[in-house]
């Protein structure tokens, strides 16, 4: 690529960035809106999760790592996701 075509394009950690920016601003938008409910709640601990990962993948280079370091961050982001679920659910159970 050349150094003008480069300079058209941006790389794929900036789009990252911008969708890590538009997640948050979902986030925000939520709690500004005062939406509450289990699918709600799902949805932005499901988002929170999502922006975990593409840090990880992402800022963290895990993403061309592989074995235990690559399972370890995702062991890290599933396990506490799972048990806030389970959580959420129970509690709007009763």
């Amino acid at each position: 690529m050349t150094s003008a075509a480069s300079k058209r394009f941006l790389r794929p950690c900036t789009w990252v960035y911008a969708a890590l920016i538009a997640l948050t601003c979902v986030t925000w938008l939520i709690g500004r809106l005062q939406l509450s409910g289990l699918s709600t709640a799902l949805l932005v601990l499901a988002l929170a999760l999502l922006k975990g990962h593409l840090i990880g993948d992402w800022f963290m280079g895990l993403r061309a790592v592989r074995g235990l370091w690559r399972w370890a961050i995702v062991i890290w982001l599933i396990v506490p996701g799972a048990l806030i679920t389970l959580a959420f659910v129970l509690s709007y159970g009763n």
